[in-house]
């Protein structure tokens, strides 16, 4: 996976908007996912001892 800038990020999350303007929520959601898992493995990448933290109560 290359890095993600936030530049890309933006275009990716108004490519999902307009998915969701399409009417098409299962495909907006799976890529919502798609691009939450890239970022967290990215972020996993820069900062691995924070792997194992707990989660919040809100993040159950």
């Amino acid at each position: 996976m290359a890095d993600l800038n936030p530049h890309n990020v933006a275009q990716r999350i108004d490519t999902v908007l307009d998915i969701l303007v399409a009417g098409d929520y299962h495909s907006a959601i799976h890529n919502l996912e798609i691009l939450k898992a890239e970022l967290l493995e990215q972020s996993n990448r820069e900062r691995p001892d924070e792997q194992g933290a707990p989660k919040s109560p809100w993040e159950i």
